[in-house]
């Protein structure tokens, strides 16, 4: 397959054939040449109609190509579409609508003043716009280029993450096997099935990981797009919440859902990964055994997910860089443990990408995590 798409390219570079396209300039021209053409022909129009409706009252004709001028002035570039046409409005009237009718008569008292003021009017609007049109490409190139720092911020703390979360598992998976094949006969079963317990868990932890990086390759380009589609939220819900016991089947999960059928757009296999990193992250490093409070709340844009624990909540230096680096518990080695970083950069990147938030707190007993996801109406309008 890969031998005949290269054939395929090949042949159509030695193809003797050109193909014949539009350059921008002149595709700009023509554009501007057409709209010119189109206005003065509305203009042209509208003031017969009215001078046919209204035939002892011919001053408002210019109004008509003055309207078509301002039109003219902003939807082209430069001045000299709105100079010819300014020209050809002039000479239109004098010769379309001005006694004696279908000649050219420039000797007429007021026209020079007219077209003086027809000029006067254009140079101004074509300056104004021009101004306009600069303006607004600097503010998009600016806006471009804050977007575009923003996503190589947001990659440098997923790769800063990632360096710290996968060294954590791998070394100590690395450790536990050198020990046991170094000295397996040395070491008793209790510690044999130690040494197999932790790398196991830290095989676990490592899928896990990769679970949340193939989560990110499902968000599209830099724009931060996905495709989402309605999906009940019990229902997704249920399956983070049947994932999460797997892993964790001694964790005690207090679940709060509204009574009302709760249907938002979304994609579910990346909520249901938002909904297992942010209640396994309370499991892990609340410090505590009491219940975790899950909880949903409909409100009228959009519907709140809740992970409320009852630990040791987070300091205020974590809660700064919260969802930046994987710094969750610094105050241990590197590789002592392993961080909630790139799950919580993971998650805001997911959230973003649903026109959601992700905002974490303490309260007055631990620790709180809430994301919110918009409904329809909201969704289309922010669109």
């Amino acid at each position: 397959m890969e031998d005949h798409t290269v054939f395929r390219s090949l042949s159509v570079k030695k193809s003797p054939r050109k193909s014949f396209r539009l350059k921008p300039p002149f595709t700009r021209h023509a554009i501007s040449i057409l709209i010119c053409a189109a206005c003065m022909l509305c203009a042209t129009l509208a003031s017969f109609l009215y001078q046919h409706i209204v035939p002892d009252n011919h001053a408002n004709v210019a109004l008509f190509y003055i309207l078509a001028l301002v039109i003219i002035a902003r939807w082209t570039v430069g001045y000299s579409y709105g100079i010819a046409c300014t020209l050809f409005s002039v000479i239109a009237i004098n010769y379309l609508f001005t006694y004696p009718y279908y000649k050219i008569n420039f000797t007429l008292t007021g026209y020079p003043i007219t077209f003086l003021l027809m000029s006067g009017i254009t140079l101004i609007l074509c300056t104004m716009t021009s101004h306009m049109t600069i303006q607004s490409e600097m503010i998009a190139e600016r806006e471009k280029r804050l977007a575009e720092a923003e996503m190589e911020k947001m990659r440098a703390n997923l790769l800063r993450a990632i360096s710290h979360d996968l060294r954590t598992p791998l070394t100590g998976i690395i450790g536990n096997s050198s020990l046991f094949l170094e000295s397996q006969n040395d070491l008793s079963s209790t510690e044999q099935r130690t040494i197999m317990t932790n790398i196991y868990e830290d095989s676990n932890w490592l899928l896990n990981m990769v679970e949340n990086l193939l989560s990110v390759t499902r968000i599209q380009g830099d724009s931060l797009s996905i495709n989402t589609t309605e999906e009940p939220v019990e229902e997704v819900v249920g399956e983070a919440l049947e994932k999460l016991e797997k892993r964790y089947p001694d964790a005690a999960i207090r679940v709060k859902i509204p009574e009302e059928f709760l249907m938002i757009p979304m994609d579910a296999v990346l909520i249901e990964q938002v909904t297992i990193n942010l209640l396994e992250n309370a499991i892990v490093h609340s410090g505590s055994i009491l219940p975790i409070d899950f909880i949903v709340e409909d409100h009228p844009e959009h519907v709140s997910f809740i992970v409320r624990d009852y630990g040791k909540g987070l300091s205020e230096e974590k809660l700064q860089n919260l969802f930046e680096t994987s710094t969750y518990n610094n105050s241990q080695s590197s590789d002592s443990r392993k961080g909630m970083g790139i799950g919580l950069s993971i998650c805001k990147t997911i959230i973003t990408a649903h026109h959601g938030t992700l905002s974490g707190r303490n309260h007055a007993d631990g620790a709180e995590f809430c994301f919110t996801l918009p409904k329809v109406g909201a969704v289309a309008s922010e669109k």
